[in-house]
């Protein structure tokens, strides 16, 4: 499926609007909280866009919004990435595919992190697999945009702020923007 930037981003104004998994703000919500939150830590245009683009995956799924309630895992860092590598390099994509192994990765290494993960984090993590042993943790952090992806992760585990002021999506375009591959 060919997808424009356009249609991304049309997808995350209208579908975006579904709740975030059990959380109490919208996927919209969340992706411009996870945005603004590298955004502020000077992450890089390609990093920014990944944040903001890391929950794209479960816009485009037929699961309903909480697949997690289902016992689904929805594979949304795949998919997500999978549609966007068709307008973005590796520095973008890869940060998004790599989101949830991120989670498994910091659930080894730092013992407070899954103690402050959400229920619905901690729930969507037995279905994907729950935390790496030391050994995959070691494999997983040598991989390309591994730490790109633990920013990401953490990131995204604070991106859940209820009522939290965000610049809108269109703030964003420019960033996005500067990010497409140039394919002409």
């Amino acid at each position: 499926m060919k997808v424009s930037l356009s249609e991304i981003l049309d997808i995350l104004a209208t579908r975006g609007h579904a709740q975030y998994g059990g959380e109490p703000i919208s996927q919209l919500e969340h992706s411009l909280q996870c945005a603004t939150l590298a955004q502020k830590h000077s992450a890089n245009a390609e990093l920014i866009t990944a944040c903001l683009l890391h929950d794209l995956g479960h816009l485009i799924h037929e699961f309903g919004e909480d697949p997690t309630e289902q016992a689904i895992d929805d594979r949304h860092e795949h998919e997500g990435a999978k549609l966007l590598q068709m307008l973005f390099s590796e520095a973008v994509t890869q940060p998004i595919s790599l989101h949830v192994e991120a989670k498994q990765y910091l659930c080894v290494v730092d013992p407070a992190y899954y103690e402050n993960l959400s229920a619905n984090s901690k729930s969507s993590l037995l279905l994907q697999g729950g935390a790496y042993s030391k050994e995959d943790a070691s494999i997983f952090i040598a991989k390309p945009y591994a730490k790109d992806a633990v920013k990401l992760r953490i990131w995204d585990d604070l991106a859940k702020v209820e009522r939290l002021r965000t610049p809108d999506l269109n703030s964003f375009r420019t960033i996005v923007e500067s990010c497409l591959l140039d394919i002409g």
